[in-house]
C-alpha cells in the first residue's frame, strides 16, 4: 500500500489553531502522518508543543515533530517525545501499571549511562514505555552520513530525487545498508520528499513537472502543476516500485493541502492505491511496522 505524509510548515503562524485545522484536513485525506519542522526562525511555540496541541484534536493521523538535540538535552527530548506518544495514544514519531502509591519503581529503572562525543546521559527515563514501544523514527536521508544513520536506526527515511531511477537507487542503497546492520530491510520505509505547488489548479503540469518527474529547485525537487498530474507521478513511481510513498511539502499549506486531499488523494483512492480508512490506531500500524520488543521484559516466566 502506498504511504503518504505531508508537511504542515507555515511561515507566519503564531498559534496552534491553524495547525489543528491543517492536521484535521490531512487526517480526512487518510495521510499516514504529518511533519512539522522546528527552527529558531519560525514564530510561535516549538513543533513538539504544537503537535501536542494537535494530538487531542485528531484521532488517527501520525504526528512527527522535528526535535533537535543541539539545544535540548537528549534526556528531555526522549521524555517529551514519549509523552507525545502517550497524549496521542500511539501516534507519535520523532520525532500502567496498577497504582502503588509510588511515582517510580526503583527496581525497574534502566540507566542510560551513555557517553558520546557530543553529550552524555546518565539518568533513566521518567516516562513509562510509550504505547508504540518506540515512537516512529523519521530521518532525512539526503547526504551520506544521514543515509547511514537512517539505514541503521530509522523506521522511515526521506530521500530527495528528481527521477524514478534516482529514487530507486537511494531506496536500494538504504535497504542494502539496513541489511548490513542486521535489520529487516522491509521494516525501513523509504519516502520521496517532494515540494508541491498546486497553484495551477486543474491545469496540467508545467513541462518537466508531470510524468517525467519533478524539477530541481534551490529547496529540493519541486512539482508545479495540478493535482491530476501529481497523482499520475505518484502512481507511476509507486507502480515501478521505486519508493514506498511520498512526503509532500506544500508551497502554500492550506491551498495545496485542500487540492491534495480533494484531488490527488481522491484519484489515488479511485485507482485502489491508497486507503479509504485507517485500519489501525497507531502510527506503526499505519506504516505496517512491527512494535519493538521490550528488551527489559521478563521472558520464560510463569504466565
Amino acid at each position: 500500500m502506498l504511504r503518504l505524509a505531508v508537511a504542515l510548515d507555515q511561515q507566519s503562524a503564531y498559534d496552534a489553531d491553524s495547525y489543528v485545522a491543517l492536521a484535521r484536513l490531512a487526517e480526512r485525506g487518510g495521510f499516514d502522518f504529518v511533519t512539522l519542522d522546528d527552527t529558531f526562525a519560525r514564530p510561535g511555540p516549538d513543533a513538539l508543543a504544537v503537535l501536542s496541541r494537535v494530538a487531542p484534536a485528531t484521532s488517527r493521523i501520525g504526528l512527527v515533530p522535528t526535535v533537535a538535540t543541539t539545544h535540548t538535552q537528549p534526556f528531555h527530548v526522549e521524555a517529551a517525545v514519549a509523552t507525545l506518544d502517550w497524549v496521542s495514544r500511539g501516534r507519535a514519531g520523532w520525532r500502567l501499571d496498577a497504582p502503588t502509591g509510588r511515582f517510580i519503581d526503583r527496581d525497574k529503572l534502566h540507566h542510560g549511562d551513555f557517553r558520546g562525543t557530543s553529550f552524555s546521559v546518565e539518568g533513566p527515563s521518567i516516562v513509562p514505555r510509550p504505547p508504540q514501544g518506540h515512537p516512529v523514527r523519521v530521518v532525512d536521508a539526503t547526504d551520506g552520513q544521514a543515509r547511514r544513520t537512517a539505514a541503521r536506526y530509522a523506521d522511515v527515511a526521506l530521500v530527495r530525487a528528481v527521477g524514478a531511477g534516482q529514487a530507486a537507487g537511494a531506496r536500494a542503497q538504504l535497504r542494502s545498508q539496513a541489511a548490513e546492520y542486521g535489520r529487516d530491510p522491509g521494516q525501513l520505509k523509504v519516502l520521496a520528499s517532494l515540494l508541491v505547488d498546486l497553484g495551477a489548479g486543474e491545469h496540467a503540469a508545467e513541462p518537466g513537472h508531470g510524468g517525467g518527474g519533478p524539477r530541481q529547485s534551490p529547496q529540493g525537487p519541486l512539482y508545479r502543476g495540478g493535482p491530476v498530474d501529481l497523482a499520475e507521478l505518484i502512481a507511476g513511481w509507486h507502480d515501478e516500485g521505486v519508493v514506498d510513498g511520498f512526503h509532500l511539502v506544500p508551497s502554500e499549506p492550506l491551498r495545496d493541502l485542500e487540492r491534495l486531499v480533494n484531488g490527488t488523494v481522491a484519484l489515488l483512492r479511485h485507482r485502489g492505491l491508497f486507503r479509504t480508512f485507517y485500519p489501525g490506531s497507531t502510527l506503526r500500524e499505519h506504516l505496517g511496522l512491527a512494535r519493538p520488543a521490550n528488551r527489559y521484559a521478563v521472558t520464560g516466566g510463569p504466565s
